[in-house]
């Protein structure tokens, strides 16, 4: 969306037809304060009111038929327009770079704030690699449970994700339902290690743990893996 000057006013539009129902008005109100949340609309020389009463009335044509649909409609447009993070979306309605019927139509995505658009963005890719990292080159291993099927066919891939003294992220995914989900590396630990064949004793538990995991970032975990789970074994 471009930005805006605030004291400019680009086009305007043919008024809206008068209403008589109680709740349209309403809405027209509500869209009008919300066109008003800052000082924008004095500046470009708005009518904030004419202006909610014309969005009101392209959203009740495009949603006439389902009146929760209208209602939906009409909050998200009053949200987004009062979001003070997000100060250019309404001064293109205020000025009329995007017409009432443009904003009627907008979709939450479209609407978003540029920080909200970047953080969908990011979180778009994470999602992604996730999703690569867990199907492909994996290892096959019955150690998991999903928590949707409650099967027990998954592939896993570790990866370093943070630093490196820190330990690797498991990505897994269930090859017979297709859902996705991270192990915390506690869990990871205790998961891969045979209690009652590899770990004899309490004190080779603790080293195992101090040599795999102690960094100054999770040493709280470490101790806790340590001092917690150990003594139960005693």
């Amino acid at each position: 969306m471009p930005k805006v000057s605030t004291n400019t006013l680009i086009n305007t539009f043919p008024r809206a037809p008068s209403t008589s129902d109680s709740i349209r008005i309403k809405c027209r109100e509500l869209l009008a304060n919300a066109l008003q949340a800052g000082d924008d609309y004095i500046a470009i020389g708005a009518d904030c009111d004419e202006l909610g009463a014309q969005i009101e009335e392209d959203i009740l044509y495009i949603e006439w038929k389902m009146y929760m649909k209208y209602k939906n409609r009409v909050r998200s447009r009053i949200s987004n327009l009062k979001d003070m993070k997000n100060p250019n979306l309404r001064r293109t309605v205020l000025c009329g770079s995007v017409t009432p019927e443009r904003m009627a139509r907008m979709t939450a995505e479209e609407m978003a704030s540029d920080e909200l658009k970047e953080m969908r963005k990011n979180l778009t890719k994470e999602a992604v690699r996730d999703h690569q990292m867990a199907t492909t080159g994996g290892t096959q291993t019955d150690l998991f449970t999903c928590g949707k099927c409650k099967g027990k066919c998954c592939t896993y891939t570790q990866v370093q994700t943070r630093s490196a003294d820190e330990p690797m992220t498991t990505f897994v995914f269930c090859n017979e339902c297709g859902n996705r989900w991270k192990v915390c590396w506690l869990k990871w630990a205790l998961l891969t290690q045979s209690w009652n064949a590899s770990v004899n004793s309490a004190s080779s538990l603790c080293m195992l743990s101090f040599k795999l995991y102690v960094s100054p970032h999770n040493m709280r975990a470490s101790i806790f893996f340590a001092d917690v789970l150990v003594p139960k074994r005693l």
